[in-house]
């Protein structure tokens, strides 16, 4: 007799977005970042004192055209440092994840439609690394 399936948790649920998100930033792969973005999110920052907002079909090409971490041979740098839920079908991550020269902070906020968790938005602050630590 086999042992029992565990089944995922919510937050499992929403961890394994995470990880797709991770990998779609890490390998420039814009096909899975359609997959965890809701086609509505959108995209904030304003770490340069100016509001920088993007809807999704102005991020993607971004992404597509710069090179990615991986290509780069940059380090793996990511994490999830915490996941709340507001309800069923809300939550909030707070990530950690670097692209060269910058260590981004993003605050993502989740929804689940559809039986399935999606970012609808992305609000995020970087810092500038120090080239002497990055190396």
């Amino acid at each position: 007799m086999s042992a029992p399936t565990a089944l995922a948790t919510p937050f499992d649920d929403v961890a394994s977005v995470l990880a797709d998100y991770f990998d779609g930033l890490y390998h420039g792969d814009t096909s899975r970042l359609r997959r965890v973005f809701h086609p509505a999110a959108q995209y904030a920052c304003a770490t340069d004192g100016v509001l920088l907002q993007l809807r999704m079909d102005a991020y993607f090409p971004i992404v597509e055209r710069r090179p990615s971490p991986a290509s780069r041979g940059e380090p793996r740098r990511d994490r999830i440092v915490s996941i709340e839920f507001a309800g069923p079908v809300t939550a909030l991550a707070r990530v950690e994840c670097a692209i060269a020269p910058k260590s981004f902070t993003d605050l993502l906020t989740l929804v689940k439609l559809d039986g399935r968790w999606q970012i609808i938005a992305k609000v995020f602050h970087y810092e500038l690394e120090d080239a002497a630590a990055a190396s």
